[in-house]
């Protein structure tokens, strides 16, 4: 869990990723619930807007560390398609990089549907696992690293289906945004030695963030919908 919460921590500073956690926050209403909170960061800072932030992850290991950080907020363990909550209770429904690691995605979207309110918003976010773009002398080595990293996702294409899944279990208005986070520094080298290891391809990795050469950009999907009713 440790490695995790570093990785989770190390994007979660960035500022390309606050910029994209304040364009999830839009349209959510004065309830959220966040699904796979895991740390928490998410509620905490929609707690500070005077929104009633409910926080939701499967890890216990996750919501121990989340109610450490964030002791005024509300975290439960609970599966994603089984949420704590009663039908139509929550005005937005929140799930960043999450939906590509349960078995059954779709039971997740349902959920959704089941405890938001008539007119609430539901924002789906997923990065890219086969699209990650990192410049490297050896490309034909970093892709086949990639795609096995990739290959280790239970569903590693879910962010090409976010759209889909909101239409196909009646959301309506829906949306879809690319944003791309870049690292041009040595803040991507816990994600950079989880895809490829400590080896010479790592330490290429490392001898370019020394000399400010290093190039890595990953594409994030958002797609949001509204609940008819």
């Amino acid at each position: 869990m440790s490695t995790m919460l570093t990785l989770l921590d190390a994007f979660d500073d960035l500022s390309q990723a606050r910029s994209l956690r304040e364009r999830t926050y839009q349209a959510l209403g004065d309830t959220v619930v966040d699904v796979g909170c895991g740390s928490g960061r998410a509620v905490g800072e929609l707690a500070a807007r005077g929104v009633r932030a409910i926080g939701v992850d499967a890890d216990p290991d996750m919501i121990e560390v989340a109610i450490e950080r964030w002791p005024a907020s509300e975290f439960h363990v609970a599966d994603a398609t089984a949420l704590p909550l009663d039908d139509g209770s929550v005005t937005g429904y929140r799930a960043e990089k999450v939906l590509h690691d349960l078995d059954e995605p779709e039971r997740a979207v349902i959920e959704a549907s089941r405890v938001l309110a008539g007119g609430g918003r539901a924002v789906l976010v997923s990065q890219d696992w086969d699209a990650y773009m990192i410049d490297s002398d050896d490309p034909r080595h970093t892709r086949a690293l990639v795609r096995a990293r990739a290959d280790g996702v239970t569903h590693r294409w879910i962010s090409r289906r976010q759209r889909n899944l909101l239409l196909d279990n009646g959301f309506t208005d829906v949306t879809v945004e690319v944003h791309t986070i870049v690292w041009t520094d040595a803040s991507c080298l816990p994600m950079l030695a989880n895809i490829g290891g400590e080896g010479a391809w790592f330490e290429e990795q490392a001898a370019r963030a020394r000399d400010d050469r290093v190039f890595v950009a990953i594409p994030f999907i958002l797609a949001a919908g509204t609940r008819v009713g």
